[in-house]
């Protein structure tokens, strides 16, 4: 579709409401026409090419209705010459995108638009190059005019590419209108990115839209750090410091987002949590599906149980504990059963036991897990299929929802989720109302782990609030007492010191190497990478198997300069893409760091970089024998992963692990932290430290404290069964 080229003439009517805009318009070597559409606020001599469609009003005559526009800047070379250099147009790198500046300047634009054959009179373009440009150019027609735009308020062509994506030909219009959309629409586009656009597009620093714009992005913030809500007086706060707003400013922006129903506000004894809304729905539901699943009866088995279970004990050759024996009973007897445990305790056994009784009931089981690894691992020991939970909600990619729902629920008698401690509070919501009333809900987990990395506390709070069975296996099994990964997690799990080797043991599979000076803890990490551990485990340097695990990003040790200085000494001297400070190079170890349910790779899944696209900056990693293409766009949902934080090393399990410790990580040394560090380890776990860090780890059992009331909603649930059942009806 062609563009109209002019100069806004007088504006007619303009409501600040939509936008919508009657003007005059001047084009080019024409006379003067009306022009209809909605418009940000224009101004007389403002240039602008316009597309759409003429029509006829009957009040008002023949006029022309907008359906996209882009601005014409009247000047633009630096913005041209950095779309030039972008990459964008085929054939056209840094050193010919200056060389075409230097020959036509200003007039690039018109040269390239309506003389392109003009280009033999740069050097080192040829005809065949030409063609290449020629054809990019009437290409990126639409783009081109907006990355320009944005590059001239130093908005990278990645980044104008995406908004491009997005929004299609109104993307310019979104821009001008509510730059902040874009920090709500598009992954990787923040408040910061999208409040430097809108302050330079002229913004107001106290507008409405602002402050609404950074409540809703602190909300956002505070789901990246776990929570299902934030709390009034904290994000008033925030907003009147940060943004420089009086309190005025902050409770009508709150106020205006609540009646756009953009939040939802729910009273607290001192305060008010203020919820986005899906977090607020799935907080609701969760505790009303369990409530209502659990209290449902279940069907008895018509076999002698106790029989069964002596016969699968005989055929395991294994003599169940009498919690284990339990577990087993008990996946029977409640609609709804939490197992929990450290490592060594049996949990990989009595999921097995209870597949077979399930099978002796001639009930079909479902398996699901949260990540694929887990999932792989699942279907390894029991020998039945087992998937991610997004595959067995069968997520569809291009919608973005599940086929299995409420509506269309899942198929089986049974599900068990593995590694339940994983799941957050979101993906809970979509598994619960896909699952029937008369299903049996088994949820297998340790709760001593982290949280899971997206908002809630699911685990802690199903068996903190006591509606549902909990059995703890606690017992470590005697083939697991040799290992001191297993002794040390459970010990550290019972705040006692740690357990060393004998000296001289070559076969432990932990070693405690103390370290108090950070440069040594460097030199040492660096050393057992590239040479100690390969040697010991036979394994190469870059195997995804041998994982650093810091409690830090910042720092000589932590995961930032790890992965620089790692990956200098691993992966040397191959040429990679540069993406600002940090480089990919092939062979490089690499972490997803978002969900991409399309791509079917998941946050904190690690691969390894097969190929690289230099001219188009792209890149494939294989994922366990999956190979990922990611495009120029896609790339920043990879980052090194020769070092990763511990939160995103949860659900994995790797041959070996190194982990530095000391009291410079003094606000991450926790226990559940340590302890899920460790046991990622399967092989071999090495900390280097200093025992002042280490201790102070052991005895700061005090986690970290999430926003969320899912317990508090299903405590209340109870106590209103108490009192009735026409009182349990969620608020």
């Amino acid at each position: 579709m062609g563009y109209l080229t002019g100069a806004i003439d007088s504006i007619v009517y303009y409501s600040p409401e939509n936008g919508y805009t009657v003007c005059r318009f001047s084009v080019e070597g024409e006379e003067s026409i009306t022009v209809v559409g909605n418009f940000p606020p224009l101004s007389p001599g403002e240039m602008l090419k316009i597309s759409g469609k003429w029509e006829i009003n009957p009040r008002f005559g023949k006029q022309f209705r907008v359906d996209n526009y882009l601005p014409v800047l009247p000047s633009s070379v630096k913005g041209v010459e950095k779309f030039l250099s972008s990459g964008m147009i085929s054939g056209v790198g840094p050193v010919i995108a200056q060389r075409i500046m230097e020959q036509f300047g200003e007039k690039t634009m018109d040269v390239l638009s309506k003389d392109p054959d003009r280009l033999r009179e740069v050097e080192g373009i040829a005809d065949k190059k030409i063609a290449e440009i020629k054809k990019s150019w009437v290409k990126h027609e639409d783009i081109r005019e907006l990355i320009i735009f944005l590059q001239e308020h130093n908005v990278s062509a990645t980044m104008a590419a995406k908004l491009y994506k997005q929004y299609g030909r109104r993307a310019f219009h979104i821009i001008k209108t509510n730059p902040y959309q874009a920090s709500h629409d598009i992954w990787g586009i923040g408040f910061k990115t999208a409040d430097n656009m809108a302050l330079k597009l002229g913004m107001d620093r106290d507008s409405p839209e602002r402050v609404k714009a950074y409540i809703h992005y602190l909300l956002e913030k505070n789901s990246d750090q776990g929570h299902v809500f934030a709390l009034k007086s904290e994000l008033s706060t925030r907003c009147c410091q940060d943004l420089e707003v009086e309190l005025n400013d902050f409770d009508n922006a709150l106020s205006s987002l609540g009646k756009q129903k953009l939040v939802v506000l729910e009273q607290l004894d001192r305060d008010m949590a203020v919820y986005l809304p899906l977090f607020h729905e799935a907080e609701q539901e969760v505790a009303r599906c369990l409530y209502d699943l659990k209290s449902d009866p279940a069907s008895r088995p018509s076999f002698d149980v106790d029989k069964a279970v002596k016969q699968i004990e005989a055929k395991s050759h294994i003599d169940f504990t009498g919690e284990q024996t339990r577990a087993v009973k008990q996946s029977l007897n409640r609609k709804i059963l939490v197992i929990t445990g450290g490592p060594g305790t049996g949990k990989t056994t009595i999921v097995k036991a209870i597949v077979s009784i399930f099978e002796k009931c001639e009930k079909s089981i479902v398996l699901a897990a949260p990540t694929g690894r887990a999932a792989k691992r699942l279907s390894e020991s029991t020998g039945k299929q087992a998937k991610t939970i997004h595959r067995t909600l069968e997520y569809i990619s291009k919608t973005g929802q599940f086929r299995r729902n409420q509506n269309h629920p899942l198929d089986g008698d049974v599900l068990l989720v593995d590694e339940f401690s994983m799941v957050d509070l979101l993906l809970m919501h979509h598994l619960l109302k896909a699952v029937p009333r008369h299903m049996h809900l088994i949820l297998v987990g340790d709760k001593d782990q982290l949280p899971s990395v997206g908002p809630g506390t699911l685990l802690k709070d199903i068996i903190d609030s006591g509606m549902v069975e909990v059995i703890v296996l606690n017992k470590i099994f005697r083939q697991e007492k040799h290992s001191l990964i297993v002794r040390n997690a459970h010990r550290i799990n019972q705040g006692k010191s740690i357990i060393k080797p004998e000296k001289g043991d070559e076969d432990s599979d932990f070693y405690f190497i103390y370290k108090k000076d950070e440069d040594k803890v460097f030199q040492l990490i660096m050393n057992m990478c590239a040479h100690n551990i390969p040697d010991k485990l036979g394994l190469p340097a870059l195997s995804t198997q041998i994982q650093v695990i810091s409690p830090m990003y910042r720092g000589l040790v932590g995961v930032d300069h790890l992965n620089q200085e790692l990956q200098k000494l691993l992966n040397p001297g191959s040429e990679g893409l540069k993406f600002g400070k940090r480089e990919i190079r092939i062979r490089d170890k690499v972490m997803q760091i978002r969900n991409n349910y399309e791509k079917e790779v998941f946050n904190g899944d690690i691969g390894s970089v097969r190929d690289l696209d230099r001219k188009r900056y792209s890149v494939w990693v294989d994922f366990d024998g999956k190979v990922v293409h990611y495009s120029r766009e896609e790339v920043n949902e990879i980052v090194n992963a020769y070092a990763i934080s511990v939160h995103k090393s949860q659900g994995s399990e790797y041959q070996a692990v190194v982990m530095p410790l000391l009291t410079q990580h003094y606000i991450m040394l926790q226990r559940n932290l340590f302890y899920t560090a460790l046991t990622r380890a399967k092989r071999l776990s090495c900390i280097i430290g200093s025992y002042k860090a280490m201790y102070i780890a052991i005895k700061n059992n005090k986690p970290i404290e999430r926003n969320c009331l899912l317990k508090d909603k299903l405590v209340k649930l109870l106590n209103q069964e108490k009192q009735g059942p026409s009182s349990t009806q969620m608020p």
